[in-house]
């Protein structure tokens, strides 16, 4: 027993305890936050060779997504999972150019859609007001691109 003049010795080691803490709270964040992350319809996505946009600061891109039967999706407005009709795309266009005319405007097409169903997204697109549009690809996975 040690006297009351003698000092207890240090310990050497690290308390992991809080770490462990702070690690578990963190898992179950990123547990229910990544759920919600994913968004829009699910497409197969051609694959291609071309260099990423960048993107505008504070301004998510405008995303109107065409499936493999040519319904279209917006991801602007409560219900981004619902199809919806090239009218009510023109009306949503329009109010977010003219609220940031900055905001990036891109397709994302199905590789099985008729190049047709594309192209008609794009003028709903211009009808809207977008002057600039840009695709979403998936990347190549062999290069050079065989020709």
């Amino acid at each position: 027993m040690p006297t009351p003049l003698q000092k207890r010795k240090l310990m050497g080691e690290i308390n992991v305890v809080p770490y462990i803490d702070v690690m578990l709270v963190l898992l179950v964040i990123f547990m229910v936050t990544a759920p919600l992350l994913t968004q829009g319809i699910e497409v197969d996505l051609p694959k291609a060779a071309a260099e990423p946009i960048d993107d505008v600061p504070n301004a998510p891109p405008l995303v109107l997504s065409v499936d493999k039967e040519g319904n279209l999706y917006i991801n602007v407005g409560d219900d981004e999972d619902q199809p919806t009709t090239g009218e009510e795309v023109i009306r949503r266009v329009g109010i977010v150019l003219r609220t940031s005319p900055e905001t990036p405007i891109l397709v994302k097409a199905d590789r099985a859609v008729p190049y047709g169903n594309v192209v008609g997204a794009m003028v709903v697109l211009q009808q809207g007001g977008a002057e600039s549009i840009g695709f979403v690809t998936d990347p190549l996975d062999t290069y050079p691109i065989p020709e």
